[in-house]
């Protein structure tokens, strides 16, 4: 699957300490993120994470498990639509509380990831 081959790629993000994080707050999840680390995916990807939070509004979306990222974590990638409407692949992890979201990256889904979203539809 090609989120698996994106999540494999290294970058200096990878090794980035976090300090401090913004806090948005979707029914009872709460969800976070480092306000640097947030600066550079917009620039990189043209996406905020205020936008890819928006994603884990979409009744639709898809969660993927992702054990590979993190052993101190459970990490997964979220595949749903932004308010903006745009389709997003949103890769989070959940903090020492379920209710704690951390968003750790966020990009417009490709030709491959839209066409794993539309296929759910057709029956």
């Amino acid at each position: 699957m090609v989120i698996a081959e994106r999540r494999a790629r290294k970058s200096p993000l990878d090794v980035y300490i976090q300090c401090s994080y913004n806090v948005v707050v979707v029914g009872t999840l709460r969800i976070t993120w480092d306000p640097r680390k947030n600066r550079t995916n917009a620039r990189r990807h043209r996406v905020s994470f205020e936008e890819a939070a928006t994603a884990f509004y979409d009744e639709n979306a898809i969660l993927i498990d992702d054990p590979d990222h993190s052993r101190d974590e459970e990490c997964f990638v979220l595949l749903g639509l932004s308010s903006a409407l745009r389709l997003l692949v949103v890769c989070h992890c959940y903090r020492a509380r379920p209710d704690v979201i951390r968003i750790i990256s966020a990009w417009k889904a490709d030709r491959m990831e839209r066409q794993s979203y539309i296929e759910r539809f057709k029956s």
